[in-house]
């Protein structure tokens, strides 16, 4: 059984220092190998990723962050942004000498691997994207009002519960939940706000119909009890709407698919990275 709550022995730890913010990252795995940077959802932390680390750390160099205001990324530094945080992972790229990425979002982390691409698309060689939506939809009217309007609510939740109420929604595992939930307890309620509100910028009316993400594959997956936003419904229309997609729904799992279900998910991507050497 994976342990979810210590950071894997066959990574290091490293920190770069940028807009106020100690980033925090640890790499493992042969130099000479494809690199994959797996990016946790939002309030969770680089541990996230333990079981696909411990599949997949012998045949790949590995790269997991905690991003800032996340983990040990704190404190929050210059704000918090999509374009912000894909920028931070760029500068990490950059720092560590590594030219091209497989690249693996789940929620949050979905949309900071999206931006990554619009940013610096000659920088990723393929995507991987747990439960998240794309950048490039436009979303309707409703939709966009009741994210925006969940940001005041959060404010008033008591904070304790808040992150208890995180922890049951985003895994059925109760493993997985305790994780969850100390990784939320991790963030302040301010830095949580501010991390939200870059999140209900993610998605508006217009969308950009322009993106598209033009890589080899991209791998698009989510969990069958995921009941976070509209993910089950847009991830299958996105698998239409891009060049060369699989799509597969990982069963007995909720929002955070890859931890509930780690197995199956780590099956999916070892064929996935196959394709890479």
């Amino acid at each position: 059984m994976t342990d979810f709550l210590n950071t894997p022995t066959t990574l290091t730890q490293h920190v770069l220092q940028r807009d106020g913010c100690p980033l925090h990252y640890w790499l493992g795995g042969p130099a000479e190998r494809p690199l994959l940077v797996f990016m946790h959802g939002a309030t969770m932390d680089h541990r996230m990723f333990n079981a696909q680390v411990e599949a997949l750390v012998a045949d790949y160099r590995v790269l997991v962050w905690d991003a800032r205001g996340h983990g040990r990324s704190q404190p929050i530094g210059a704000g918090f942004s999509l374009t912000q945080c894909a920028q931070d992972m760029l500068a990490i790229l950059d720092e560590e000498d590594v030219s091209q990425a497989i690249t693996c979002g789940q929620s949050l982390g979905g949309y900071i691997a999206q931006h990554i691409y619009r940013h610096a698309p000659e920088r990723v060689r393929a995507m991987i994207i747990i439960g998240s939506t794309p950048i490039a939809k436009a979303y309707n009217r409703l939709e966009v009002w009741a994210l925006k309007a969940s940001l005041p609510l959060f404010r008033l939740w008591p904070y304790n519960h808040f992150t208890q109420t995180i922890a049951r929604s985003t895994a059925l595992t109760l493993a997985v939940q305790v994780y969850a939930l100390q990784a939320a307890r991790q963030i302040n309620r301010t830095d949580f706000a501010t991390i939200w509100q870059a999140v209900t910028l993610a998605v508006d009316e217009k969308g950009d119909p322009t993106f598209r993400i033009d890589v080899p594959l991209l791998l698009l997956l989510h969990g069958d009890k995921d009941r976070a936003g509209t993910i089950r419904r847009d991830m299958p229309l996105w698998a239409k709407w891009e060049k060369e997609v699989t799509f597969r729904v990982i069963p007995n799992a909720s929002h955070n698919a890859n931890q509930d279900n780690p197995e199956f998910t780590n099956q999916l991507i070892q064929t996935f990275c196959s394709d890479f050497g």
